[in-house]
């Protein structure tokens, strides 16, 4: 039996029943779930193994590639830049990236650039999975890329490539990466274990990432802007499990760190981005960062989604009970997102990929608990 460490304070303690459930009938492998309340640490939960093997044991501290949850701290870098004044939501990108209005991008606001609206989730050229650890010269394709959809107009879920264009952002804007930027001005100040580019003496606490069949992953139309968003490089679950995947800094899917990590930082803006003595950004900004920008079926998820400015605002349930909350989730199960009506800030990692684009079953029924505990349905 996997051994489950940590606490669930009460009233949550339902929260820690569920967990070691999904690790005793072998849902998972190893997995961590955090959940702030009011801005208390009220759960902290770990288990399992960190490798399929069953060689090495999942603690609190066990680093996992948590795939576009790390989109979530993308998008609160670009906040914390909107709230300093150095960008606006409704500036053109091309202002700070010249070379980007080439193709008739011109037009492409920041806004639209974080609610997958730029036209470009993938370049056609065609590309080696190498070629997205060099941001430079991903940054260049994309400038010179002309769009898939009319710009502003749909959405087009950017799977790795919002990662290169908010990273390039945030380059033009500070003179630093993005993945660097995240760590000094973010995780520094609230002692994060969160990476956007993996530190090599790290790798020792790394998980291995624990893939699923092909034929288990939903089947969805062949078109060319799905193709060019998702498999073009060819980026398979057990990729995150290269050294060079995780050195490199792809702030839309390679960021690694605990569920403890991601809870405390979504805490911050459950109660409005200012905690543990931090602030890292305004009330009114943290609204605009999260409101409602884009609400229809996603041209490469195929799913009607709400995107707000880097985050998702709860759809369909996936982040329980309010309509305001918001957060990301990433590819295999992992999820973060805070609940601004009742304090939570809520946290979910593990390394057994699930091949549902938006239902995990380990994820929902953790989160279920969760609400529940506080009288929700």
């Amino acid at each position: 039996m996997s051994a489950v460490s940590g606490f669930a304070r009460p009233p949550f303690e339902k929260v820690e029943h569920v967990f070691r459930e999904s690790l005793e009938q072998g849902e998972e492998v190893g997995a961590s779930f955090a959940v702030h309340h009011e801005g208390e640490l009220v759960v902290d939960l770990s288990g399992g193994h960190a490798d399929g093997a069953r060689s090495r044991p999942w603690t609190a501290e066990t680093l996992v590639n948590v795939w576009s949850t790390t989109k979530g701290m993308a998008a609160l870098c670009c906040a914390m830049l909107v709230d300093r004044g150095r960008t606006d939501y409704e500036q053109p990108v091309a202002e700070i990236w010249p070379e980007f209005a080439a193709a008739g991008k011109g037009r492409v606001t920041l806004a639209d650039l974080l609610a997958h609206r730029a036209g470009v989730p993938g370049v056609r050229e065609r590309l080696r999975l190498e070629d997205l650890f060099d941001h430079e010269a991903m940054a260049e394709r994309l400038a010179r890329e002309e769009p898939f959809f009319e710009p502003g107009t749909r959405s087009g879920y950017h799977a790795i490539t919002f990662g290169h264009l908010a990273g390039e952002v945030v380059r033009r804007l500070t003179g630093r990466s993005l993945g660097r930027f995240f760590r000094e001005e973010v995780a520094e100040p609230l002692g994060l274990d969160f990476h956007i580019g993996l530190p090599e003496d790290e790798e020792p606490r790394v998980a291995e990432l624990i893939g699923f069949d092909a034929d288990e992953r939903e089947a969805l139309p062949d078109t060319p802007v799905r193709r060019a968003a998702m498999g073009n490089p060819p980026v398979g679950p057990e990729t995150p499990n290269r050294r060079d995947w995780r050195a490199a800094e792809l702030p839309a899917a390679n960021g690694h760190g605990t569920a403890r990590a991601l809870a405390r930082a979504y805490a911050v803006l459950a109660a409005g981005g200012e905690a543990f003595g931090v602030r890292l950004l305004s009330r009114e900004t943290l609204e605009r960062a999260t409101a409602v920008e884009n609400e229809q079926e996603d041209l490469v998820l195929g799913l009607p989604m709400r995107w707000s400015r880097g985050f998702i605002r709860n759809t369909f349930g996936m982040y329980g009970p309010s309509d305001r909350a918001f957060g990301h989730s990433g590819f295999g199960g992992s999820y973060a997102y805070a609940d601004p009506e009742t304090g939570l800030a809520v946290a979910y990692t593990m390394n057994r990929m699930a091949a549902n684009l938006a239902s995990d079953p380990r994820g929902l029924r953790l989160m279920g608990a969760v609400h529940a505990a506080l009288g929700g349905p």
